[in-house]
């Protein structure tokens, strides 16, 4: 029996605080980007984002306009479309290139420099995820689903490379992220967690 890492994760970070975006705006990121995001990445950000977990990790959302998921990946893609790509060809690609469809897509990132990317795999549909440490850009890849992934990263393994991992114990903090200047960030706790 496999595990189901999105439910894991879910049960993890618990409740919703803020009211769920339209599932509408998912489809109109897809159809800019050309290609279906994985299933339990919107679910994940659809639920919680925008946030930052821990202090470090931030999740966006294409339905704001302050933390724009479609924006900041549009941004992510123009700035690393400039930058050395030698360690990629080490991961196997031949011309590596960023931006959808058939390119790196930024996912996330953190507030250390670090970036997760996503590339779909032929006709397949199927998704392999990179990591950027963000020091040396030196890439790393996960063969894993984005929950996983994330459930991973949660529990403090090394998910953006060797020596990476930040691990927390108790409940996993949140951090919301202002919608206007005047607005103020807010923390609260996760569910206790038994970490």
């Amino acid at each position: 029996m496999s595990h189901n890492y999105t439910d894991s994760v879910i049960r993890m970070l618990g409740e919703v605080r803020v009211a769920p975006a339209p599932t509408a705006v998912w489809g109109e990121l897809e159809r800019e980007l050309g290609v279906r995001l994985p299933d339990d990445y919107k679910e994940i950000l659809g639920r919680y984002a925008p946030i930052q977990l821990n202090g470090h990790l931030f999740l966006k959302h294409p339905s704001t306009h302050r933390w724009n998921l479609g924006r900041w990946m549009e941004e992510t893609v123009q700035a690393f479309s400039r930058s050395d790509l030698t360690d990629l060809e080490r991961l196997g690609f031949i011309d590596p290139v960023f931006g959808a469809p058939s390119g790196l897509i930024p996912l996330l990132n953190t507030d250390r420099g670090e970036d997760l990317f996503g590339v779909v795999e032929g006709g397949a549909g199927e998704w392999r995820l990179f990591s950027c440490d963000g020091d040396e850009a030196l890439y790393y890849e996960y063969n894993m689903s984005f929950s996983e992934w994330l459930y991973r990263y949660l529990i403090g393994e090394d998910m953006f490379g060797p020596g990476s991992g930040v691990f927390y114990p108790g409940p996993i903090v949140f951090e919301s992220m202002p919608m206007s200047e005047a607005e103020r960030s807010v923390r609260w706790e996760g569910p206790e967690r038994g970490m």
